[in-house]
């Protein structure tokens, strides 16, 4: 190889290592290799940027349009309410829901789909008495094997459909897929229905322990200055036996004390650690002489009539790596934290002081317009509310008018009387003209960085293919595997993306081994778009941790999940779909 190709691999694992920890959000980490690689010659700008003039961000950023159109109109509402309808026993309520969010997840963005099935889910599972662990992980891997039915099923699918396009090769056609995808989705559905009730612990969600004596939640009050608790003890201040409530802490001048004893003397500024039900120790602002360290903001809450909102951090969240006092949570967001879970687990810490991390779930007070003002940006990639307020109303003709509209989309795409980026502009204009949304709505619908790493991504390809990389790497395999026959190198190839797309972004690995894939075929004089369509597949279909893909981010602390949990699931169900990937294709 040339120094090129070295310059590339090195700018390469860099950028890998850079995902894989998750200290910058994919947007930058790709960003940040094609400049380097434009800098060092390896590429020229022009076909460092092509991907912004490929079809598919545009193709993405109008299906993210008719997605949240979906979502708004509630038009598949119903279907979640069939979905929940019952079942003899867990592998029949799993593929209850799993079918219906699969083939819905084949023409829609599966985000949308997964954020509005959470909270019906989990309070369906709640009121039948089940743990709704069982059945948010399987929905989140159903939407993604859903995803690999239709070109326009995952982002992934049209960045490899772009990438085909942008050297010189037809794109994909909407249904061109469905020959591997549909036998992946359908094995991958049944081994969910057979081992998820089996491998997958009762895990208890944050959302049950607002009134879970058994559950936790942490809350730091202040001893006010001058006020009648000062000087007392925390027998005579009535703070020993309180119900549902224990204080297990007491923080004064920066030196903890612990354990807390009847006779220990309260002062003024000690910070008081409270463990209990999240909703009897919001209870403790009304104590007379004590206030919360979050006293500013929970007070103006209070006014606008506070709500209990639940959100999980995305791996594009601008609060990765930040403490909630330093990203000036607060202000910002006019919200207070009354806990953060991770792991499945509450954190007790000073809440201000904690790190956030990719999969932390957040309980906040705010006010109802929170989520409104929130929804749809990359800071949180779930918003539930968790204090009984209702979803809007199903607007009938709305989703009636915004279910045509998709199904023509499909249709004429599918048929070929248009390609998928002039079907699915039209249907977002459409939506936008008939005002079933708002220009802002559908912009605020487009994840911008999103887009990025899928235009970005296409100068990774090009640096790859052009370095002779990609050449150097399909030899290897090619050398490594050819004895075994095609399959078995096909294998190689699947099974390399598989393992990229753990740890950084699934477009990022798909175009990362599109041109090696492509390298190899060509060496070994085997169908392109084969290779093509195992490595769109599996880039896509990511099981084995929380971080993967997103819909698994997404269920992960609502699910009340650990890291280890996915690795019990996804294990069998990479296998499976591995195994359906190569000998469909």
């Amino acid at each position: 190889m040339g120094w090129e190709a070295w310059f590339t691999l090195a700018v390469s694992i860099a950028m890998f290592a850079v995902m894989a920890r998750g200290t910058v959000s994919p947007a930058t980490a790709i960003l940040s290799a094609v400049i380097r690689l434009i800098a060092a010659g390896v590429i020229e700008p022009a076909q460092a940027f092509a991907g912004f003039s490929n079809s598919a961000p545009i193709t993405v950023a109008a299906l993210y349009v008719v997605a949240r159109a979906v979502e708004d109109s509630g038009a598949l509402r119903p279907l979640v309410r069939g979905a929940l309808g019952g079942g003899s026993n867990d592998a029949v309520r799993i593929l209850r829901l799993c079918i219906p969010s699969a083939a819905a997840s084949a023409f829609l963005n599966n985000t949308p789909i997964v954020a509005m099935l959470i909270r019906p889910v989990s309070e369906w599972a709640e009121r039948n008495g089940l743990p709704a662990s069982r059945y948010l992980m399987p929905l989140s891997f159903a939407v993604i094997l859903g995803g690999v039915l239709t070109t326009i099923g995952t982002s992934t699918n049209l960045v490899v459909s772009g990438l085909l396009e942008a050297s010189g090769r037809e794109p994909l056609g909407l249904f061109e897929m469905t020959s591997v995808g549909l036998p992946v989705a359908v094995v991958g559905i049944l081994v969910l229905a057979m081992t998820a009730s089996r491998v997958l612990p009762d895990r208890q969600p944050p959302r049950g322990g607002l009134d879970d004596p058994g559950r936790d939640f942490v809350v730091r009050m202040v001893v006010e200055t001058g006020g009648p608790l000062d000087g007392r003890t925390v027998e005579e201040a009535g703070l020993r036996h309180l119900e549902g409530v224990f204080l297990v802490e007491i923080e004064r001048d920066g030196d903890p004390i612990a354990p807390v004893a009847p006779t220990t003397t309260l002062r003024e500024g000690d910070h008081l650690l409270f463990v209990g039900q999240a909703r009897l120790i919001l209870d403790l602002q009304n104590i007379d002489g004590l206030d919360s360290a979050e006293r500013v903001h929970m007070a103006s809450v209070e006014e606008r009539a506070r709500h209990v909102i639940e959100v999980v951090i995305g791996r594009e969240s601008p609060l990765l790596g930040q403490t909630p006092k330093e990203a000036n949570f607060r202000e910002r967001y006019q919200a207070a934290i009354i806990a953060i879970h991770r792991e499945g687990q509450p954190l007790v810490a000073k809440l201000g002081q904690v790190k956030l991390r990719t999969g932390d779930t957040l309980l906040l007070l705010t006010d109802p317009g929170f989520r409104e003002r929130w929804r749809g940006r990359p800071d949180f990639l779930v918003i539930n509310p968790l204090d009984g307020e209702d979803e809007a109303p199903i607007k009938t003709g709305r989703a009636v008018w915004v279910g045509l509209v998709t199904f023509t989309i499909v249709a004429v795409a599918g048929s070929g009387t248009l390609p998928i980026l002039e079907a699915s502009l039209i249907g977002a204009v459409v939506l936008v003209a008939t005002r079933v949304l708002s220009a802002q709505t559908a912009r605020d619908a487009i994840e911008i960085d999103v887009l990025i790493v899928i235009a970005a991504s296409f100068g990774i390809g090009a640096a790859i293919e052009e370095s002779g990389l990609a050449a150097s790497l399909g030899h290897g395999i090619v050398e490594g595997f050819q004895a075994y026959g095609v399959r078995v190198v096909l294998l190689g190839i699947v099974l390399a993306t598989v393992v990229l797309t753990e740890f950084i972004s699934n477009n990022a690995a798909a175009a990362l081994m599109f041109p090696i894939g492509m390298a190899t075929a060509e060496q070994l004089g085997a169908d392109e778009r084969t290779f093509a369509i195992a490595i769109a597949v599996a880039a896509s279909n990511s099981f084995l941790t929380p971080i993967g893909y997103q819909t698994n981010t997404m269920v992960y602390g609502p699910g009340g999940y650990r890291f280890g949990d996915y690795i019990r699931l996804g294990a069998p169900l990479t296998a499976a779909t591995i195994a359906a990937c190569v000998l469909s294709a």
